[in-house]
Formats: C-alpha cells, structure tokens, sequence
C-alpha cells in the first residue's frame, strides 16, 4: 500500500530541492543588508504565519514525549541549522559551503541506522554517495582556482550538515505519531523560533521599515518565508513521512546543480563542460542511490 505513495513522496522532494537550490542566492543578496539571524528570523516568522493562514487548527499533542521531539527538530531544522549555515557563508566560499552540506545524507544514514533502527547503508548508496560527491566538486569548484579552507567557516558547515541529519532523523520519527503535515510542521517553526529568541537578543537585531520595504529585499525574504520555508518544509516533511530520512535526504545531491542553473540564467554565469560533467555526475549519483527504491515505487 506505501509503495502507491512513493512517486508522491520522490515529487516533493524534488519540488523542494528544486525551490531550496535557489535559495543561497537570495541569502547571499540579503547579506548585503540583513545579519544571518535577522534574516533567519525574518523568513521563519512569515512561514509561520502563513502555516497559521493555511490551516488555522491548533495542533494537540497527545504526549509530553511527543512534544519534546518537535522541540528538538526545531531546534535543529530551523534555529541551529540555518543560522550555522547563514554564518558560514560570512567567512567562506558559497562552493566550500555547498560541498559540505551536501554531505549531510551520509549522516543521515548514520543516524537512521542509530536511532530508527534502519538498515546500514548498503553498498549501491555508498556508490551513488561517492560518484554525487565526485560531481558535486566538480560543480563548486569549477571556476575556483583553489579549494578555499576556512576552518571555521567549514566546520559550520560540516557542523550544519550533521544537524540537518539529525533533524531529517527526528522528522521521520514525528511522522509516526499521525498528525497533520502542516500542523506537524508549524509546530517545528514554533519551537525553532522560541529557541532563536536568546541569540537575537546577543546578536543585536537591528531592521528598520525602510530596510525591509526595499523591493529587493522584499522579495527575497518573501520568497525564503513563504517558498523556501513554509511551503517547503511541509513538502520536505511529506517526503520524508513518505520515503524515510535517508531516501529524502539523497535529494539534496541536487542542490548545487539546481544553484548552477539558476546562476546561468539569473546571472548569467556560464556553464562550463566541467560543470556539466558535474551534473551528470550528480544525477548518475542520484539515480543509483535511489534506484531500488524508485523501481519498488513503479
């Protein structure tokens, strides 16, 4: 009976890998206004009110237990992830930074195989990890001269890596208990922001009306609250309620192919042939860390 619901499951990953690869050049333009945890702020409060204007039900949960588990995954998908990945990009490169988050289904696997009980990985998902990482590089750092190392902007980013693992861990876990995907998801920004609230006040948020009235700045931040936020962490969290952690998270090999892209026709950067051995490279990754579970889904 899951197996029907599978080819859902592959669709809303796609969709949001699709939107979230697009998303380290909204942040990056918004860094030229906004500090990270302004713009971490900012996205996650239009999220969840527009959450609340989509399903405006109260979420009742039947557990304590329960309830501490929404904590943690706001804790980590919302509070501690993005505002380690935002701060990493302030002290290395947008490449060094997607190669390394890409990483995090790897972690993922891990952490499933830990706490969910699943099986390790098996040999077909190692290849299809290694062969994505293979392209992956060729992707961010094809028109570097040199990989550019930042200690600690790197370790941020190994650092998020492993804690979007854990958090695709815990929403699997969440999935379990029945609730409603975007009540379920609402309650996550709930938790991820009351955990966001003391680094506010340590960092001095400081926006202005005239900051955010900006039409660039506008844009972007509606665009990462109600696309990249709202929209997309109720299609992630589908996806991973679907097909477990580690298929979800496989998706995220995406990421920098879907940055390329959009580079090439928002920027107009060029796509060179090492760019596009990286592509296919990435989705030969994909395609066979995925392939059993896309044929058992047909």
């Amino acid at each position: 009976m899951t197996n029907n619901k599978n080819p859902s499951g592959h669709i809303a990953a796609f969709i949001t890998i699709l939107i979230w690869g697009t998303t380290f050049i909204s942040t990056k333009v918004l860094l030229q206004t906004f500090a990270p945890i302004e713009i971490l702020l900012i996205r996650f409060v239009i999220g969840y009110f527009a959450l609340w204007c989509v399903c405006p039900r109260r979420l009742s949960v039947l557990l304590k237990k329960q309830e501490w588990t929404f904590a943690a995954a706001g804790l980590c998908g919302v509070t501690l992830y993005y505002l380690f990945e935002n701060i990493a990009l302030t002290y290395t490169l947008a490449s060094n930074v997607g190669v390394i988050i890409s990483i995090a289904p790897f972690f993922t696997a891990i952490f499933g195989c830990l706490f969910l009980h699943d099986e390790g990985p098996d040999a077909r998902f190692m290849g299809g990890f290694c062969i994505a990482m293979a392209g992956i590089c060729l992707l961010s750092f094809n028109t570097e001269t040199a990989l550019a190392l930042n200690p600690l902007g790197n370790m941020l980013a190994i650092a998020a890596a492993v804690i979007w693992a854990a958090y695709s861990t815990l929403t699997k876990k969440i999935s379990a208990f029945g609730y409603n995907t975007i009540q379920m998801t609402r309650r996550i920004f709930f938790y991820g922001l009351i955990f966001m609230m003391p680094v506010v006040f340590l960092m001095d948020f400081n926006v202005t009306l005239s900051q955010l009235a900006e039409p660039k700045n506008l844009l972007n931040l509606l665009f990462l609250g109600l696309g990249a936020s709202a929209f997309c962490f109720v299609t992630w969290n589908f996806a991973v309620k679907l097909l477990g952690s580690v298929k979800t998270s496989v998706y995220i090999y995406m990421v920098p192919v879907i940055t390329t892209v959009t580079s090439a026709f928002v920027l107009h950067e060029q796509i060179t042939a090492t760019a596009v051995c990286g592509i296919v490279l990435v989705l030969t990754g994909l395609l066979l860390s995925e392939s059993k579970k896309i044929a058992a889904s047909i």
